[in-house]
Formats: C-alpha cells, structure tokens, sequence
C-alpha cells in the first residue's frame, strides 16, 4: 500500500492511495461494514500494529471492488490527489535519525574516508515539510544544499535488535531530502543547526509499506535540480545497509513506531560539484526513488 497523510477542506486525514485517488482510511471503514476510526494518523495507525494495517489492506480490496460495482460508493469515501494538500507521510515522528557518509563515492567526492560504523545524527522533526511545499533558504546560510536519500519508517518498538530480525521492524520507506547549509556545518563542528532549520527535511509523497519493496538495497535513487541530474546511483551502493543501521542504533536507542532513519545520499551533492552547485531561490528539487515515487520542493528566500 501506499499509504498517506493530508489535509483536505482543513482537515487533515490518512488515506491510502489508489491510483490517482486517496481513500480515506476511516470513512473507507464503512466499505467493509464498519464504523468507527481507524486511526488519527499515520503514528497512531502504526501503533496499532499488524491489525490496523491488516484492516487498511481489507478496505482498499473494497474500494477497488466499489469502484467497478458502485463508484458512487467508492467517491464517497475519497477524493483525488489533486484536491489534497500533502502532508509528510509521518506528521509527528518521535525522532528522525540520520545517517553520514554512508555511500562510497559520496565519501570519495567530499575526502571523507570510508567510516568503520555508522555515523548518526538527529536531525530535528520541526525541521519537517511535505511533498510540494517550499525549502525556506535562511539568512543565516550562504551555501544551501540538497541530499536525495532513502527513508525507513519503523514500524514497531525495536530495543537491541539483531541485523537478521531488524527488518521486520521496518513498515515502510518514504524519500527524504537531508537539506543541508554547508557553511554551518563546515564551520560549527556539528551538524544539529546545519541540517535542522525549518523545513530542512522534505519528507514523501506518501509511505510505501515494506511489503510493496522486494529489494530496498537495489532501488534507483536519482536527485534533479531544474531537471537536471544531480545525483545517480542504487541504494545497493550504501557502506551499511538498513538491517546494520537498525541493530546500531537500537543498541542504545529505542525506536518507536513512526521513527524515521534517513540512510545517506550518494555522490553528486551540490558543494562538490565543479563548477559548485548550491541551491538558490526559484530553483525546485526533486528525487526520485524507484518503487516510491518523487518527492518535489522549490527553494523560496526567507522573507
């Protein structure tokens, strides 16, 4: 499935999406002789666990059976993408971790060497936005950067997990850009500031759950600036694959349902290419992921 958060009429709702229309997962209920709420978010669905999402798989079946024998019913219960303002697929994630360096070339172009375990860093939730919503370019930075990165969403409380067990933590994967002013991060010797301004995380379009991902190591990962590419390459090509980063981090971090690890960005970010290609108001971003779809952000000036 794919499942989505969005806001509609001022409300916001989860849905999943079929097609080029979203089925609202709680009015969708009434498809399968139900009523009720299924869940407030994206969080809370995934907190319930296997049932809920059990449940959410049972009225898309319905949903697409109403639409050959009675498309009323089925619009009743959804509307189109075009009639909805995206929402990041996990509204209020606990946390979002983030990975470094974590592709070979991306390590070669920036002179780092190839790290011995994970580098992890927290990238802050306000720093969130959605599919098709702007990248705010702050005062405080001069060098503005993009980062196409493949997402995981947990899909359960994981607590000293081994690499063999840890993906069936995982219920899902989204597309991040781990947007980054590189003149703070160069010069104040971390990163939480650098990576952590407002709408620095452009997460989406939607969540892919697991099930729907055969391989997340062989996935096409390719990043466009003004419809160029910028960055190329296989989620194949990461120094630790997600199993590795899951039993790393829950080795002392507990992750909860809707925690999100970003897992690195290949090579071809804009501070080392030559001549340099940093992000500048008016410019619009998008990644793509096989399997996932694109997420889309344009670059806007802080007013």
């Amino acid at each position: 499935m794919k499942l989505i958060s969005y806001r509609r009429d001022g409300q916001e709702g989860i849905g999943a999406v079929v097609g080029n229309r979203v089925v609202d997962l709680n009015a969708g209920l009434s498809l399968i002789g139900r009523s009720g709420t299924l869940a407030h978010d994206m969080v809370h669905l995934l907190e319930q666990g296997e049932s809920a999402r059990g449940t959410a798989e049972q009225l898309v079946e319905a949903y697409r059976r109403a639409l050959e024998e009675n498309p009323a019913q089925a619009h009743a219960v959804s509307c189109s993408l075009a009639e909805i303002t995206y929402l990041p697929p996990v509204t209020r994630p606990q946390k979002i971790l983030a990975i470094g360096a974590n592709y070979r070339e991306h390590c070669a172009e920036s002179g780092m060497p190839i790290p011995q375990k994970p580098i992890v860093f927290v990238k802050v939730t306000s720093a969130l936005t959605a599919h098709g919503e702007a990248i705010v370019y702050p005062r405080i930075t001069q060098e503005l950067d993009y980062e196409g990165e493949l997402a995981v969403v947990i899909g359960r409380r994981a607590r000293r997990v081994s690499e063999e067990e840890a993906m069936h933590y995982v219920a899902g994967y989204t597309i991040m850009n781990d947007v980054s002013a590189r003149d703070l991060q160069r010069t104040e010797g971390q990163w939480s500031r650098a990576k952590g301004c407002d709408t620095f995380a452009p997460c989406g379009p939607w969540l892919v759950t697991a099930d729907e991902i055969a391989d997340p190591h062989n996935l096409r990962i390719e990043t466009f600036v003004n419809g160029e590419v910028r960055q190329q390459a296989s989620t194949g090509d990461m120094i630790f694959a997600i199993p590795k980063l899951i039993a790393h981090i829950a080795a002392g971090i507990t992750l909860l349902p809707g925690d999100i690890i970003t897992t690195g960005t290949p090579a071809g970010v804009g501070v080392y290419r030559q001549p340099k290609g940093l992000l500048q108001p008016g410019d619009e971003v998008v990644i793509r992921i096989e399997g996932i779809g694109e997420l889309r952000n344009h670059v806007v000036a802080e007013s």
